[in-house]
């Protein structure tokens, strides 16, 4: 993790402008395409859900933007931000659940496991404390949805990017899936989450690769 210099920033000054706002979050969804994904994820039994998470992970630590933080009001740069994502557990409740954040898949795939499968034993609604560096993510499965906004704390301010995906369907020929991104506007624009959907894309074309990456 490193300080930003806000002398140098080229952002300071857009920082500074949307820091005053009461609700300075955006939110941007759109249809994904799975068709090339879907089956790859089936024809090698992975957890689809797993792969999800690494996807969106892979690509937000691929951004400068979705890693920088402001913990006691200076801009932070981390080297890795990790998910924390929502499991269902019984009676229709969910729990937290934190997985540190690595590039190869199959270590990356073998940690969400085991974590999941103990917070379900286990559930919590804490994160870890002290940590910033994290990206909250959540699936909505029954549901093809066209927005989503998620529940945050204004006061203080929350800097942490939020993710949703829900069901997918089918489009023609094609299978998609929404997927929504939310995030802080002193610390990103439209343009970040663009190159942000541009990489999911590009992971969703090539899951051979990307899903085998080590």
């Amino acid at each position: 993790m490193h300080k930003i210099d806000m002398q140098t920033w080229a952002r300071r000054e857009h920082f500074e402008f949307f820091n005053t706002f009461n609700h300075p979050h955006f939110s941007i969804c759109a249809n994904v395409d799975l068709t090339d994904f879907h089956p790859c994820v089936k024809e090698h039994r992975i957890s689809f859900t797993s792969a999800i998470i690494y996807l969106i992970s892979r690509a937000a630590n691929a951004i400068p933007e979705f890693r920088q933080r402001v913990p006691n009001g200076d801009v932070v740069e981390h080297e890795t931000v990790s998910p924390s994502v929502t499991i269902l557990v019984d009676n229709e409740l969910f729990s937290f659940c934190t997985i540190d954040y690595c590039q190869d898949f199959n270590q990356f795939a073998g940690r969400a496991s085991r974590l999941m499968a103990a917070v379900k034993n286990n559930p919590s609604l804490k994160d870890p404390p002290g940590r910033e560096d994290l990206l909250f993510m959540t699936a909505i499965p029954w549901v093809s949805f066209t927005s989503f906004v998620h529940p945050m704390r204004l006061h203080p301010a929350d800097y942490v990017p939020r993710f949703a995906w829900g069901k997918y369907f089918q489009e023609g020929k094609r299978l998609k899936m929404p997927l929504s991104v939310q995030g802080h506007h002193a610390l990103m624009d439209g343009i970040h989450m663009g190159k942000f959907y541009g990489y999911i894309e590009e992971y969703l074309n090539q899951p051979e690769s990307v899903l085998g990456d080590g």
